[in-house]
């Protein structure tokens, strides 16, 4: 009886032991959850399960959709730039990648084109709000080819960048979410070869 007293003495003191050690940090976090927006645990909850189950921070943060196999790269490159002028979001450059790549090594290399597209009003006011937004501008498309010869269409998930902290104003946020459907519309329309 004594020795089974003693055991969970022992691990009653381990438990407080990791409640100083561990509870200010956890409180920490906490009290800041509590002053973000109501979406912020959930999207970071996301990310994470994204992170443990791919192992890259990079994969954790983007959102990727496969192309339709009956689809060239040139009609999905099409759709992605007829898909951005419909929703009247203004292309402020291109990067055939993957042909300076090709130029470079002198041999052909797959297929990658990144697309960049901003509202210019809207980024103004995500960088009057907060200028640390001026790193996520312009808004990022990329048409890859992976080493199957799959086509995949990739962007940030916006989620982070609008719900992962304090709750945008209400004007900010709106147009905000504008944006990301417009990106996210560009990503899952072009997928299906939409014109």
């Amino acid at each position: 009886m004594t020795f089974v007293r003693n055991i969970l003495a022992i691990l009653g003191v381990i438990a407080i032991g990791i409640a100083v050690w561990v509870g200010p940090s956890i409180w920490k976090y906490k009290t800041a959850f509590d002053g973000f927006d109501d979406k912020a645990f959930d999207i970071y909850k996301a990310m994470f399960d994204r992170l443990i189950e791919t192992g890259n921070s990079a994969a954790a943060t983007v959102i990727k959709v496969k192309v339709g196999e009956d689809l060239t790269f040139e009609e999905v490159d099409e759709s992605i730039q007829n898909i951005a002028n419909e929703r009247n979001i203004k292309g402020v450059g291109t990067l055939p990648l993957g042909d300076q790549v090709a130029a470079m090594q002198g041999k052909t290399w797959r297929k990658l084109k990144i697309y960049l597209y901003c509202n210019p009003l809207t980024a103004a006011k995500m960088v009057e709000h907060d200028i640390t937004y001026a790193a996520y501008l312009p808004c990022r498309v990329s048409l890859v080819e992976d080493e199957n010869g799959d086509l995949w269409i990739t962007t940030l998930d916006m989620d982070m960048m609008i719900h992962g902290g304090k709750t945008l104003p209400p004007e900010l946020l709106k147009e905000a979410l504008e944006v990301q459907e417009t990106m996210n519309q560009i990503l899952h329309r072009a997928a299906e070869g939409d014109f």
